[in-house]
């Protein structure tokens, strides 16, 4: 996974040898940019964006005044507003100081500079950045509708929320894919809460966790003596959904006999509940959402190719968390915030080896495997901030030397399996849920990665704990 990248630090000094110096002591954390006069430094702000900047008032053609530096400073400011500018100034020129921080400054430090104070500064005002940061996007995303649970930085999902966007203004059938815990039912929901059905009601239904026998009357419902135990006309969750969305969760996961029957449903938009004669008008959108590859199954004969065209008229795939740079920290702390809560301990957030590790792991059951870990964190904590340890990660899992990305992803993932797998007891059920992930995701990685047959002899069956 690749890491983050530094935080971008812009150093205004005309004294090269502290520049040189201040350059030096920060590019461990920061990527650092240098300028020496006011025309480089607004030229470099203006092109590396930079979250931080230390600034010399005193600066050509006037070194020894402080004018040049000011003019500096509100160009800063108009320019970015959420820029976090440390002003140095003289030893005897506090007064300048406290002039800068009234400008909007973040603060000031005296000459001769300090570079452990200075390095303190700096990661308090990065962190004060990153949350002023954090809030803007929410609150421009709940202007937007996205749901508060729907948080990201990055540029995937900045995409998948374009395309959210655009499509649930129309009434198009939707098909969300991405791996397990990526997201797709909130992304479900928002189409249904950015579009003309908000009002109406949202429907889900599972197609992977109903038995088989059950499900066509659960999506379709029944009429009185339709069989044993029918003792009542019973709506399902299609008419249910009238006016509405109906959601398919794990729509791959659906029989041959009903995928016949909701594809005459999509193309008809009325179907007959079991045991009736009468044909049932809905008007319901239609979200579906899976984590297999349908492709394959339509390939292999266990998926209908014409509902995979009715289902997926818009395609959106959800990319999964590691492939989302600069969300996992961002995830985490709202995780945080909502289980302190509920728990009622004073936390102050992860330790430095908690967040490498996070940013290093893999995540294979994605977002949901990272809210349960914070769960589990916030349960084992003992200091005030939450390590790797408390998260279950141990500092991440290595892959082994030597192999391409594609051979490292498979055995990292083959490691986690066996070590879960280890660590129930054999119980398929529990580690897949230790996982985070569904129990038919654990198979079809198993069989994936060469391991569907156990020890025993025997080859896992659907159900079987």
């Amino acid at each position: 996974m690749t890491l983050p990248a530094k935080p971008r630090l812009l150093i205004v000094e005309d004294d090269e040898e502290l520049a040189t110096q201040l350059k030096w002591a920060m590019a461990k954390h920061y990527e650092v940019k240098t300028a020496q006069d006011a025309a480089s430094a607004l030229k470099l702000f203006k092109e590396a964006r930079p979250k931080l900047v230390t600034l010399d008032l005193g600066l050509p053609p006037d070194p020894g005044g402080v004018q040049e530096g000011f003019r500096v400073l509100g160009a800063l400011l108009e320019a970015d507003p959420l820029v976090k500018v440390i002003v140095i100034t003289g030893r005897q020129e506090r007064e300048h100081g406290l002039r800068a921080v009234a400008m909007g400054a973040y603060d000031y430090m005296s000459k001769p500079v300090e570079v452990q104070e200075l390095m303190v500064i700096l990661k308090r005002a990065l962190h004060l950045r990153t949350l002023e940061e954090e809030n803007q996007a929410l609150e421009a995303r709940a202007r937007m509708g996205a749901p508060q649970e729907m948080l990201w930085a990055s540029k995937p999902m900045e995409e998948v929320w374009t395309r959210i966007q655009r499509v649930a203004r129309t009434d198009a059938p939707v098909l969300l894919v991405g791996e397990t815990g990526t997201g797709k039912e909130l992304a479900a929901k928002a189409i249904h809460g950015l579009s003309p059905r908000a009002q109406g009601p949202f429907v889900p239904i599972d197609c992977g966790a109903i038995p088989e026998n059950l499900l066509e009357s659960e999506l379709f419902g029944h009429e009185k003596g339709a069989f044993t135990g029918a003792h009542v006309k019973r709506k399902g969750r299609v008419e249910n959904a009238q006016g509405g969305t109906l959601f398919l969760d794990e729509v791959g996961e659906l029989p041959p006999g009903l995928q016949v029957k909701l594809l005459r449903f999509l193309q008809e938009q009325s179907f007959e509940r079991v045991g009736g004669r009468e044909w049932v008008r809905v008007d319901a959108r239609v979200v579906a959402a899976t984590n297999r590859d349908l492709s394959r199954a339509i390939q292999e004969g266990t998926f209908r190719e014409d509902l995979y065209f009715r289902l997926g008229v818009v395609l959106i795939e959800l990319p999964p968390l590691r492939e989302r740079a600069g969300d996992i920290t961002l995830l985490a702390n709202a995780f945080l915030e909502r289980f302190k809560n509920e728990s009622g301990k004073k936390l102050k957030g992860f330790t430095q080896g908690a967040l490498k590790a996070m940013e290093a792991y893999d995540w294979p059951g994605n977002v949901r495997e990272l809210e349960n870990r914070v769960r589990r964190g916030v349960i084992m904590a003992k200091a005030s901030r939450i390590t790797a340890s408390d998260l279950d990660l141990k500092g991440g899992i290595s892959a082994p030397d030597g192999l391409d990305l594609r051979s490292a992803r498979e055995a990292l993932e083959r490691e986690m399996v066996e070590k879960a797998i280890a660590r129930c007891g054999g119980n398929l059920t529990q580690a897949a849920q230790a996982l985070g992930i569904s129990r038919p995701t654990l198979y079809d990685l198993m069989e994936k990665l060469g391991m569907g047959e156990r020890k025993n002899g025997g080859t896992p069956r659907r159900g079987e704990e």
